[in-house]
Parts: C-alpha cells; sequence; structure tokens
C-alpha cells in the first residue's frame, strides 16, 4: 500500500515538474535570443526588458484569473490548454517580421504560462500525500529552475549554428511533445474532488479570501523577489559582460551556473522545510545570504571566476529559500480554494518579472551595471520583512472563515 502511494505521488510529481519546466523554459524564450535579436531588429535593452514586461504582465492577470478557472472546471484542463499555447506562442515569434510580432508572440507565451502556478499547486496539493508534499514543492522548484537552466544553452545553441527563428521553431516542439505525453497520463492528473462538482464551481466565485492582509503581504513578497530575479535571468550575463569583461559564453555559464545552484539549493530547502514550521526564519536567513553576494558581485572586486563562483552562491541560497516560500502560501490555501489562492498570489510573481526587465534595461542604457546587482540585493531584502509578516500570522483558519 505504501509502495504504491509511493509511485503515484512520484508520478504525479513527475508529471507536473515536467510541466512546470517547460513554462520556466519559455520564461526565457525571447531572454535568450537577445543577443541575435537586438542586431536583427536593431533593438535597446529597454525595447528588449519590455517584451519581457508584456509577457509577465498578460501572465500576472492571467495567473490570478486562472486560478478561479482552475476550481470551477479543474487544473487538468487549464494545464493542458497552457501548454499549447506556449507552442503556439513559439511558432508566432518563429515568423516574427517586425517587434510587432515579437510583443504579439511574448503576449500569446505569457497568456499559456499564466495557468501553471493555480494548476500546477492544485494538482499538487489534491494528488500527492501529506507526508511528501514538501519534497514534492522543491522538485517542482528544482523543475522550473531546469526549465531555466536549459533555455540559454537550447536557444542561444542552436540559433549559433542554425538562426534564431529554427531555435523558436525546435522550442515549439517541446511544449506540444509533454502536452502528447500528459495526455497519455492524464489519469494520474484526473481533478480531486471531481471537476463538475457544482459545489466546488460555487465557492470558485468566492472572493472573500481576497479581503485577508495576508493574502496581500504574499503577494508582496512574491513580486519583490521576482523583481531580483528578473534583473537576473534578463540582463546577468549582459551585466557581467559590461562588470568583468568576460565572453558572452563564459556569461552564459555563470547564468547556468546560478540556475542549476539554485535546483540544488531546493532539494536542500525541501529537506530543511519538511523538518521545520519556521519557514519564515528559513527565508530569511538565504535571501539575507543571496543579498550579501549581490552586493559583493556589485562591487566588481573578483576575478571573472570568482564571479562565476558568486553567481552560483546566489542561486544557492535563493534555492533555499524556495519550498519554504511554497509552504508559507500552501498554508493560506484551503481544500477548495487552492487555485485561486495560488494564482493570485503568484500572480505577484509575475507582476515582479514584469517590473524587473524595464527596471534594469534602464539600467544598462544608462551605463550603470553595477547597479543592477545592488537593485536585485535591494529586492532580496525588501522580500524578507513580508515573509517574516507572512510567517507571523495564523492565515490558514482565517482563509477557512472568510471562503
Amino acid at each position: 500500500m505504501q509502495a504504491a502511494s509511493l509511485r503515484q505521488d512520484a508520478r504525479v510529481i513527475g508529471l507536473v515538474g515536467l510541466a512546470h519546466g517547460v513554462s520556466h523554459f519559455y520564461h526565457l524564450i525571447l531572454a535568450s535570443l537577445f543577443p541575435f535579436l537586438k542586431p536583427a531588429f536593431g533593438l535597446s535593452y529597454a525595447e528588449l526588458g519590455l517584451l519581457m514586461t508584456l509577457f509577465f504582465v498578460v501572465s500576472g492577470i492571467g495567473q490570478a484569473l486562472a486560478g478561479f478557472v482552475v476550481d470551477r472546471v479543474g487544473a487538468r484542463r487549464v494545464l493542458f490548454a497552457g501548454l499549447a499555447l506556449l507552442g503556439a506562442a513559439a511558432l508566432v515569434l518563429a515568423g516574427a517580421r517586425h517587434y510587432a510580432m515579437l510583443a504579439a508572440g511574448s503576449m500569446l507565451a505569457g497568456l499559456g504560462n499564466a495557468v501553471f502556478h493555480p494548476a500546477d499547486y492544485t494538482l499538487l496539493n489534491q494528488r500527492v500525500s501529506r507526508a511528501r508534499i514538501a519534497h514534492a514543492f522543491s522538485l517542482h522548484g528544482i523543475s522550473g529552475n531546469l526549465g531555466w537552466a536549459a533555455a540559454p544553452l537550447f536557444l542561444a545553441g542552436i540559433a549559433a549554428v542554425a538562426g534564431w527563428r529554427n531555435a523558436l521553431l525546435a522550442a515549439s516542439l517541446i511544449p506540444f511533445a509533454t502536452l502528447a505525453l500528459l495526455f497519455l497520463q492524464r489519469e494520474a492528473l484526473r481533478a480531486d474532488p471531481p471537476e463538475h462538482d457544482a459545489s466546488v464551481a460555487a465557492r470558485g466565485a468566492s472572493f472573500a479570501f481576497m479581503k485577508l492582509p495576508a493574502v496581500w503581504m504574499s503577494f508582496a513578497f512574491f513580486f519583490l523577489i521576482a523583481v531580483a530575479v528578473g534583473g537576473i535571468q534578463s540582463f546577468a550575463p549582459t551585466t557581467l559582460i559590461k562588470l568583468y569583461g568576460m565572453s558572452l559564453a563564459t556569461a552564459n555559464g555563470a547564468y547556468t551556473g546560478y540556475m542549476l545552484a539554485s535546483a540544488g539549493g531546493m532539494l536542500a530547502g525541501g529537506f530543511m522545510a519538511a523538518g521545520t514550521q519556521q519557514h519564515d526564519r528559513t527565508i530569511a536567513m538565504a535571501l539575507g545570504c543571496a543579498a550579501l553576494v549581490a552586493l559583493l558581485l556589485a562591487a566588481a572586486v573578483v576575478p571573472g571566476w570568482g564571479a562565476v563562483l558568486l553567481m552560483g552562491a546566489i542561486g544557492l541560497a535563493a534555492g533555499v529559500a524556495g519550498p519554504s516560500r511554497d509552504l508559507l502560501i500552501r498554508a493560506a490555501a484551503p481544500k477548495n480554494a487552492t487555485g485561486r489562492v495560488f494564482g493570485v498570489v503568484y500572480s505577484g510573481l509575475d507582476s515582479g518579472l514584469a517590473t524587473g526587465p524595464l527596471l534594469f534595461g534602464a539600467l544598462l542604457d544608462h551605463g550603470h551595471p553595477s547597479w543592477v546587482f545592488v537593485c536585485i540585493a535591494l529586492f532580496q531584502c525588501l522580500a524578507i520583512g513580508t515573509a517574516v509578516g507572512v510567517g507571523g500570522r495564523s492565515r490558514a483558519p482565517q482563509l477557512q472563515k472568510a471562503c
């Protein structure tokens, strides 16, 4: 019985994690090609950053709404639709002939990306046993980071050999193949409670949980941490080149190291989160370390190889915070409102990722690369305050009553 439960949990975690990795891969489908798109379309860094902003604005708005759709029609259907939209977006981007088409493709990808957090966390909460939920969140985060790490290598590698359009065409195959696999394994992702339960649909229309301050504190936490992440994932390689004079290949390698170290941090963070209820303290410790390392990078007092190692240290520290972050939000999500709580709160993530590229692109356009890492440290420190505030509240009983 226990072995069957383990197999079931592993199957669900693997399928949901695969889809999550694809969504994170698509976060960087354009950023990974910035060195090719900039000369091809004659764009500034701010214009490139705007493409990322459009992606995450659409994703943020769509994510808040997707949570209600998940609670109404079921997470599985919504997840399938998101994967199909990502594949279609890559095809639009591959055929882009001007900036407006790049913008349209970016927004379509943002719409597809919107579904993943509310759908994923609903499926994990419904289908994974309580004893393994912390590890499920850890592996879910790791899969996302692996998607982030794979995107620059996959897209830039193909673009260097066959051009950026062919890189996007190749990328379009990934969500379509994932959708086919998940459809074949759809029984493992069946909705629980049933998708057509009328009482679930009625509760899905409730907005009462949005009156609680803890929900908006959680939103603020995700916004602040995502601004910092947005700076790293959009312009870290460019910033490292300007500060340390390293090659594009080395800078991309430093970013990949950051993502892989973050994945390792999430694995360790899953065990830490499973052994404590003080998740806000774990977050404060990890983000504080990440902020200090970011300031050291900004000072440019280490050699290039040292900067590569420091990027890995930021990723490791930020990764440790990931599972504790997700468990803080899980405490705010009553059983029948998982989709809408995660949808609204995680829309803060997209809001921050929309803001970050504009801010950091402007800093680079005005010749202030060191301020990219200074601002990353600043937003990480601000996020600590909100995490501590959320952790100090007993939110689950309040939300159960409100919902």
